[in-house]
């Protein structure tokens, strides 16, 4: 199901920030035909694409092939802008302060003991000893949080893009109301797995206020911008954008927040509102 695109009430789109897992990806993690081309046309038709996503920059093989005109990304939930034609080089970094960070450990073991931790650095992901296994970073660090956060000096160690929390008992939104409650005014929380786990940036940091900032820096306004997302962390995105779409497989939170609605990521959602996008261009040409 599609809403209609209202194209005499709201300004023709310049820029299209899609998130990846459950809404530009497959379940299988592959872009579609279908896609490719879709972002191709997009693109022909002066309309900037933004891959906006929870993955770190090291991720991005899924889509670097897929990069067209500017090759930006908006990584780790907003705390990352990254040249995914120079390999995923950091552009700009809007890290949590590793003090902050110890205080939301400790503040989290406090409020939901049985919680375990892993940090995201810019160079690499580290873990606790009871969080899950990343399979894809065989070479990090296993120990404690608090010995994964600590720097002889001041800015001395890599940034920390964001901070990991994993629950293995609690409700995934239960585990995230819960460290909002306890922890919110020192960092930003919100979740994109089905999982209870949490990924906490620095306060203010999302992907809607990078998303911002990049789109004021090119003069586009939040009502050139059309937004596609699934999960918790897409809602301030969605909801920023002039013209927003909750996939069909999207997480209830998700679907109250989008002005529209299209069809899940196995069929393409993204690809046929990019489709009605680029037509709706051509034709006001």
């Amino acid at each position: 199901m599609t809403s209609p695109l209202a194209r005499t009430e709201t300004p023709a789109p310049r820029l299209i920030a899609t998130d990846l897992d459950g809404t530009l990806l497959r379940d299988d993690k592959s872009v579609s035909e279908r896609t490719v081309a879709a972002l191709a046309a997009a693109e022909r038709a002066g309309i900037e694409v933004f891959f906006v996503t929870g993955r770190p920059a090291r991720w991005m093989d899924v889509v670097s092939d897929h990069v067209h005109g500017h090759g930006l990304a908006i990584c780790a939930n907003g705390a990352a802008v990254v040249d995914l034609h120079a390999g995923g080089t950091f552009l700009e970094v809007r890290p949590l302060e590793r003090p902050v960070a110890l205080e939301v450990v400790r503040t989290l073991r406090a409020a939901a003991p049985g919680t375990s931790f892993a940090v995201e650095l810019t160079t690499g992901i580290h873990y606790e000893p009871l969080y899950p296994p990343f399979f894809l970073d065989p070479g990090a660090t296993v120990a404690t949080a608090e010995k994964l956060l600590f720097e002889e000096a001041p800015g001395a160690a890599a940034p920390v893009l964001k901070l990991l929390a994993q629950h293995p008992e609690l409700d995934p939104d239960v585990f995230l109301a819960t460290a909002r409650e306890a922890a919110g005014d020192l960092a930003s929380f919100t979740r994109s797995s089905p999982t209870a786990l949490i990924e906490i940036s620095g306060l203010g940091v999302s992907k809607a206020s990078t998303l911002a900032h990049c789109c004021a820096e090119r003069g586009i306004t939040p009502q050139e911008v059309v937004a596609f997302g699934d999960m918790p962390n897409d809602i301030e995105m969605l909801s920023w954008a002039g013209r927003s779409y909750a996939m069909g497989n999207a997480h209830p939170d998700v679907i109250t927040a989008a002005s529209g609605r299209t069809v899940g990521n196995n069929e393409d959602g993204v690809a046929v509102i990019i489709e009605q996008l680029v037509a709706e261009a051509t034709q006001g040409r």
